[in-house]
């Protein structure tokens, strides 16, 4: 039984007893002051009838019988009795027995009122004539006793109910911190940590102040160990003079745009190579030479700061790279660092004359990597034959794709989703032992041309993020999912552009479709880029709101670069995250990735968060995951259950 209706129960039970007790006392005490009353006025009527039949001087029988019968007849009386000396009755006079008395038989029953009646003598001189006995008629007192009965409770439950809208509102501001509590506890196992305003009575304050100060130290030590374990990645697969991503952390990324459907169909690959390194650490000094590669890092970070796709790192000690997504300019690449570089070495290392190499190539997903890294080699090893500060950029034959201008590839997009070439492809993500398939993965392909290849979403995907077009594609893909949820069973995971999801239209189109579907959306899992949540982060709140409500699960994709600003998703009741699979790439021969993903999956998993790892290439690779405490795998190694 709920507190609140444990409360109005003890209210009303109070008032019941109440009016109870108060109605019994006034009535009885009524029913006294009406008999009292009663009595007295049998006393004096007795007493006035008595004296006038004294002074009567002719007493015979016939005039004392009408003197009575005179009085009787007013009807105030039940009975009127004369009797002689010796108690014989010489005249009677008696009410009907069915009179009515003026309120319920119960009532009468209930309060039967009792009086004496009054008895006096009448003189004949100075002999005793006879005795007079009178009593009133009780009637008049129950009408009375009746009427000031019903008035009594009509005052009650008029009372009763100002008291009870009194009430109510009183419990409901009184109650309405312990609902707040509630609420921040029931957050509280939705995986959301919120604060909730303390109320101004001194005990639930206490309260509220409480369990206030345990969130806000629940967020505090999750946004502490996220602080530590970023600094952990950063360590691990970060150089620590450049802070740039080192070897082992940026080859798993080349190896993931190289063999993922995931990433972009084409690009540039360029090695910067420093000429000399312990030449210029001879000129320039231990100290000097840090602050030129640092210098040199931010020139790369800066080179790669509008471009999502970029990222630079440092290979070794004299060896740079930048990997470059869906740029087909190779030579321009090259021209930009190169000016970049020389600007820096002029400006700020001048007696550095011979500084640096660059070797660029560009790539089509599908390609070797071992055949890339080699062929950048190559052309470091032409561009040291050229002399120092030069370059040798490789124009090979570009991803057919990328020949595409824009405005073709918006009549392409436009006519497939016209033409209904879109579908969904799904891949399973089972739960780590193996025993459990947790939910479908559907990825979107589009046929450009009728009874083309089926082209993944990374090939035109970027092109309709600059065309805008991005929403009808999502919003494609939702009905697909839909589509799919009807005929087959099981769970199925969407993924939603970064573009897409911030768009304030598609939120709208998008939550009504959900809502529509309130019995499929048990079963739909929707995932959102961790990066654009952060970029978005009112839109992806609002969004996280109106899929939890029809029972949506959502998730997090490409988790793990952002954990300093993990602590946000604390207050939204994200369901689950899938760990970038840069960590998970070799995890098997990574100890430090190990120990990082090791307290990722203690953080998550403190607020009940699930944890999946992506992109899982080799059995000894699934088989550290597990290790390491993830509640779901996917990839090449993940087989479904049967």
């Amino acid at each position: 039984m709920s507190l609140f209706r444990r409360i109005w129960l003890t209210i009303i039970g109070l008032t019941l007893a109440a009016f109870v007790g108060s109605l019994l006392v006034n009535t009885l005490t009524a029913r006294g002051y009406l008999e009292k009353q009663l009595f007295i006025k049998n006393k004096d009527n007795a007493t006035a009838l008595a004296l006038s039949m004294s002074q009567q001087t002719d007493k015979d029988a016939v005039t004392m019988e009408l003197l009575l019968s005179a009085l009787f007849d007013n009807g105030h009386y039940q009975e009127i009795r004369l009797t002689d000396p010796a108690g014989k009755v010489i005249v009677e006079r008696t009410a009907a027995a069915d009179l009515d008395p003026g309120a319920p038989a119960w009532f009468v029953r209930l309060l039967p009122i009792r009086v004496a009646p009054g008895v006096a003598h009448i003189t004949d001189g100075w002999k005793q004539y006879g005795s007079i006995s009178l009593a009133s008629h009780s009637k008049f007192a129950y009408q009375d006793l009746w009427r000031g009965t019903l008035e009594l409770i009509g005052w009650f439950l008029a009372g009763g109910i100002v008291a009870g809208v009194l009430a109510t509102l009183m419990l409901r501001l009184i109650t309405r911190p312990l609902d707040q509590v509630v609420a921040q506890a029931k957050a509280i196992t939705e995986r959301r940590f919120i604060s909730v305003p303390e109320p101004q009575v001194p005990e639930l304050q206490s309260v509220v102040s409480a369990m206030n100060d345990m969130v806000a130290r629940v967020k505090q030590m999750f946004a502490e160990e996220a602080a530590r374990l970023d600094a952990m990645r950063k360590k691990h697969n970060y150089d620590a003079n450049s802070g740039l991503p080192n070897r082992d952390y940026f080859m798993g990324l080349l190896r993931e745009a190289l063999e993922s459907d995931k990433s972009a169909p084409y690009g540039a690959f360029l090695i910067l190579r420093l000429k000399d390194l312990s030449e210029i650490h001879r000129k320039l000094g231990r100290s000097e030479t840090d602050r030129l590669v640092r210098a040199i890092g931010d020139t790369l970070r800066n080179l790669c700061r509008a471009h999502d796709q970029w990222t630079p790192a440092r290979l070794n000690g004299h060896d740079f790279a930048l990997l470059a997504q869906n740029q087909h300019e190779v030579g321009q690449l090259a021209g930009q660092l190169a000016a970049a570089i020389t600007r820096l070495r002029d400006e700020n290392f001048a007696r550095i004359e011979e500084l640096f190499y660059i070797g660029t190539a560009r790539y089509r997903r599908g390609d070797v990597i071992d055949k890339l890294l080699a062929g950048c080699d190559q052309l470091l090893a032409k561009a040291e034959s050229q002399g120092a500060n030069s370059m040798v950029a490789h124009e090979g034959d570009a991803a057919g794709i990328a020949a595409i201008p824009a405005e073709t590839w918006r009549e392409l997009i436009a006519a497939a989703l016209q033409k209904d070439r879109v579908k969904l492809v799904s891949f399973p993500v089972v739960k780590a032992d193996g025993t459990t398939l947790l939910h479908r993965e559907a990825v979107i392909r589009l046929q450009t041309e009728h009874d083309g290849p089926w082209r993944p979403a990374s090939d035109f995907m970027p092109h309709a993020g600059r065309l805008k077009l991005t929403a009808p594609i999502d919003l494609g893909v939702v009905k697909l999912a839909f589509d799919y949820l009807r005929k087959e069973t099981g769970n199925l995971a969407i993924n939603l552009s970064a573009d897409t999801f911030a768009d304030l239209d598609f939120r709208r189109i998008f939550i009504d479709q959900i809502r529509g579907q309130a019995a499929l959306c048990k079963r739909l899992w929707v995932e959102i880029p961790e990066a654009a949540t952060i970029s978005h982060f009112d839109a992806f709140h609002e969004l996280c709101r109106a899929l939890k409500e029809p029972g949506c699960k959502v998730g997090l994709e490409n988790f793990g670069r952002k954990l300093t600003l993990v602590d946000k998703f604390a207050d939204l009741g994200v369901d689950y995250v899938k760990v970038d699979v840069s960590f998970v790439r070799g995890i098997d021969q990574n100890e430090g990735n190990r120990e990082f993903l090791t307290g990722l999956c203690k953080m998550v998993h403190s607020i009940g968060i699930m944890v999946i790892a992506v992109g899982v290439q080799t059995q000894p690779e699934l088989d550290t995951l597990v290790a390491l405490g993830f509640d779901g795998v996917t990839g090449p190694a993940v087989r479904e259950p049967e």
